[in-house]
């Protein structure tokens, strides 16, 4: 298939030291003005006289399992949108019942980094009936991930190194390592992927989404993202929102917070995830006999275990190491699974104090990891816009590590990785971004867009959801009482809501609340409960894998 390829440009390398961080926060003035300068361009990707991007021409071909697959050419860079092309995968499974079908239904995973294909293709057997009888389901890999032209920034090595050397509890030198890590994480990025960097934006990738829908004969846009996918949905609805048919918006995010405010945004997420922990270890405490961890002090014997664990790694099956950090990346993703991973999260716990390497738990980043880490990390830089001040990213840094003690320092001044560890890395981006949307997220004259929120969520935080379902002009909120991150897959409530939305535009009251959330099984489950995802049980090998479960 057809791919963008690129020359990397290598500009100067970066020098960074430590202790000179306000040389580098004035040198960073500039690349901030610039910055914001083309951010500006960006608002008008084409003039009046400008004719518009061509439509792309997908032509199908059997991808096995009854999917078809096919590949779009879009513009690089939509302030030239005649110019160079990137090419994005793309895949649909037809209507089950064609008598009831109502269109197509665009399926977006969260990350950034995850990839579409992927996700309708693991997730289309576990979608209600009612979902697809109704619809072709369609996904697609956005620009910069999977198949459609992949980021690269550290190697595969360079990463394992990363990991391996990031600590659970860092010591009080952390910052000054964190930031020439990042620098040199950025460095990579410009060296491997540097003509791609500018143009793998949320703007950008809503753009494409809106010339696929008219490639695929749709007036206009049925639609289900969660997590970062609800984000990506937000800035469709702000650049199109007369093409909007029925949006769903789950685990959404704040976006005027996530694109002009990112500090704000990544404090209530470190206060969310340490808010999860600490829930799961008082419940642990409570329940000492299902949780099996903690020996009456669940709470202590998880910080002696971080230290433990960073003093003595615990060598892996395949001559890796895990260490403290390890422990605390595995926990970030799936404490996302609500309650009823609870008790195999205490089992895990109490098999890495024995040091057991079959602990889900002590399982360190894989290349599988990187592939989604590295994507992640470069559309939020490019999506948000971090002051260049070194002093103030030493403020915020230190600010949540302290304030989310039981997992925050670990992300704080760890490696650029996932959400909680970008901003040493995104306060020193060194490339254009053009393809940022920096607002309005009003949506003005959008039909009805249906917005959930779960109270418990570690990822993204409920008061996200209200703050989107405000700004919106026309949203329904329906709020998920329950641990773990988005609910459409978890909750039969929210489950049937969701499809009434998108099969008959039936728009749940703004209001409405799910009560519905599993509770902790009594002893460590060996397969996922029906309307689970369990992602680590289900998927042994335990990378990012995006699931929505059982839904039907």
């Amino acid at each position: 298939m057809t791919t963008y390829h690129h020359t990397p440009r290598r500009p100067g390398r970066l020098r960074l030291v430590g202790a000179a961080v306000t040389a580098l926060a004035l040198a960073a003035t500039g690349t901030a003005t610039q910055a914001m300068a083309a951010q500006d361009t960006a608002r008008k990707p084409q003039s009046a006289k400008t004719p518009p991007p061509p439509v792309p021409t997908l032509t199908w071909s059997d991808c096995q399992g009854g999917f078809e697959c096919a590949n779009a050419e879009v513009p690089l860079d939509y302030r030239e949108p005649q110019g160079r092309t990137i090419t994005l995968a793309v895949v649909r499974k037809k209507a089950a019942d064609p008598a009831k079908r109502k269109g197509t239904l665009f399926m977006q995973p969260g990350g950034p980094g995850n990839s579409g294909v992927d996700f309708v293709r693991n997730n289309y057997e576990d979608l209600p009936a009612a979902l697809r009888d109704s619809f072709d389901v369609f996904g697609y890999d956005v620009r910069g991930v999977g198949r459609s032209s992949a980021l690269t920034c550290f190697d595969d090595a360079r990463y394992t190194k990363a990991v391996t050397d990031a600590k659970g509890v860092p010591g009080p030198d952390a910052f000054g390592a964190a930031v020439r890590e990042a620098a040199e994480f950025n460095q990579a990025c410009l060296d491997n992927s540097g003509q791609l960097l500018p143009y793998v934006g949320t703007e950008y990738v809503a753009r494409d989404i809106d010339l696929l829908r008219q490639a695929l004969g749709e007036e206009q846009l049925t639609y289900y993202g969660r997590s970062f996918g609800s984000y990506i949905g937000t800035v469709y609805a702000a650049l199109f929102p007369k093409r909007v048919r029925a949006l769903s918006l789950d685990g959404a995010y704040d976006p005027y917070k996530y694109a002009n405010r990112p500090y704000d945004y990544d404090r209530t997420q470190y206060l969310a995830l340490d808010g999860t922990m600490s829930r799961f270890l008082d419940w642990c405490a409570a329940d000492q006999v299902t949780c099996g961890f903690g020996d009456g002090d669940p709470r202590g014997a998880f910080e002696k275990l971080k230290s433990d664990l960073d003093a003595n790694p615990v060598p892996t099956a395949n001559g890796g190491q895990a260490n403290g950090y390890t422990l605390v990346y595995r926990l970030m993703f799936n404490i996302n699974e609500g309650k009823v991973i609870w008790p195999s999260l205490g089992a895990a716990l109490k098999k890495a104090q024995l040091r057991d390497n079959t602990s889900f738990l002590l399982r360190p980043p894989s290349p599988a990891s990187f592939d989604f880490l590295g994507p992640n990390v470069v559309v939020e830089c490019v999506d948000k816009d971090y002051p260049k001040s070194l002093r103030k990213l030493q403020r915020n840094v230190t600010a949540n590590a302290k304030d989310a003690p039981l997992l925050g320092p670990a992300m704080a001044y760890g490696p650029p990785t996932y959400d909680h560890q970008h901003a040493t890395a995104c306060a020193q981006w060194p490339a254009e971004k053009a393809s940022r949307y920096d607002g309005s997220f009003r949506a003005r004259g959008s039909a009805p867009i249906l917005v959930l929120g779960t109270t418990g969520d570690p990822d993204t935080p409920y008061q996200d959801a209200v703050a989107l379902s405000r700004q919106l002009d026309n949203a329904s909120l329906l709020t998920f009482q329950a641990e773990g991150h988005t609910a459409f897959g978890r909750s039969a409530c929210a489950t049937d809501a969701v499809v009434g939305y998108l099969v008959d535009l039936k728009v749940p009251a703004s209001g409405t609340t799910c009560a519905d959330e599993t509770q902790p099984p009594s002893t460590t489950p060996k397969t996922a409960p029906p309307g689970t995802t369990l992602g680590e049980l289900r998927n042994g090998v335990n990378e990012h894998v995006e699931r929505i479960g059982d839904v039907s």
